[in-house]
């Protein structure tokens, strides 16, 4: 069954402005607006790009309201692709490992982690097994965003990091 979903896009900060309203998976935003600085979440959980076609940096969002992007942790003022995240009820399992390929110290996780540092350097591989997550590079849920969702991730570059920097990782859930 298909999750529904309902993102509000606003040009100007604290919801004013022009504005677009989303319900499905939207590979290109640039035609509906120029910049964006506030957003509302109505419903369901976001990955949002910077660049079309669901590339650049991620932006994870769920219901709620973001009256300027520095409150998504936004670097600009720029959306331009957007779609809804499925697998975020239910059952949530994740496997790391230290090295690509699936080798090295591994550990499972079933709940949100504030601080791998402590105990990982570095994440070259993971495995999602259940549910969808979200990689922060710095810990305490700061930095740039990488939205995993189930799957085999051999290397960091699958989930589209520059470098296998994870200082926190947290689930995504519909609240």
């Amino acid at each position: 069954m298909d999750r529904m979903g309902k993102i509000v896009f606003y040009e100007d900060r604290n919801f004013q402005g022009h504005c677009y309203e989303c319900t499905s998976d939207c590979p290109e935003l640039s035609s509906h607006f120029g910049r964006c600085n506030s957003i509302r979440v109505e419903s369901g959980a976001w990955v949002l790009y910077e660049r079309p076609n669901y590339a650049g940096s991620q932006y994870i969002l769920t219901l709620g309201e973001f009256p300027e992007y520095q409150h998504w942790m936004g670097f600009n003022d720029t959306i331009r692709s957007c779609r809804l995240i499925r697998n975020t009820s239910g059952i949530f399992r994740i496997r790391i490992f230290e090295r690509p390929d699936f080798m090295g110290q591994m550990m499972d996780f079933s709940e949100d982690n504030p601080s791998l540092l402590d105990r990982f350097r570095e994440i070259h591989s993971c495995k999602v097994l259940d549910g969808a997550w979200v990689f922060y590079e710095q810990p305490n849920y700061r930095g740039r965003q990488y939205l995993l969702e189930r799957g085999d991730y051999r290397r960091f570059t699958d989930w589209s990091a520059l470098h296998p920097t994870v200082g926190s990782l947290r689930r995504v859930q519909e609240f």
